[in-house]
């Protein structure tokens, strides 16, 4: 966070919140890759992992930054299982086709048995507040220590 890419492409939400001259609640932050929570999520703990480098899909992901990129979502899952009480999760990335931000990003959503959650219309809640993000937020980073 806070370090500026030169491949950084300006407009694009991800990359400056990568920049950090847009705020996030970051959970993971790595040398290719950052996690920070979903403004819009499933339920609450729904991160975002994405390349510190733009790429728009996961095809265009270089082969160094697969095996970390993978790694942090791996981290992710156990972290948000152990942080959050969750059951699993749920692991998403859309390529171009219903791709909000042309940014690679990858969804990584607690769940757990009885969630509601099914099929591919899912309605999206927003935090109640700042401060009930930033709880999440601190839960997530702390079981990823």
């Amino acid at each position: 966070m806070g370090s500026e890419d030169p491949a950084a492409v300006p407009n694009c939400v991800f990359c400056a919140i990568v920049s950090g001259s847009r705020p996030a609640h970051f959970v993971l932050d790595r040398e290719r890759c950052v996690a920070f929570l979903d403004s819009r999520p499933l339920f609450p703990g729904h991160v975002l992992l994405v390349p510190r480098k733009h790429v728009a899909t996961l095809v265009d992901l270089g082969v160094e930054d697969i095996g970390p990129f993978m790694q942090g979502a791996q981290a992710l899952c156990a972290a948000i299982e152990r942080g959050l009480g969750a059951e699993g999760t749920f692991v998403a990335v859309n390529n171009r086709v219903s791709q909000s931000v042309p940014h690679l990003h990858m969804h990584v959503v607690p769940r757990s048995r009885g969630d509601g959650l099914r099929g591919f219309f899912w309605p999206r809640k927003v935090y109640a507040s700042d401060l009930e993000a930033a709880s999440f937020a601190e839960r997530i980073r702390a079981a990823l220590r």
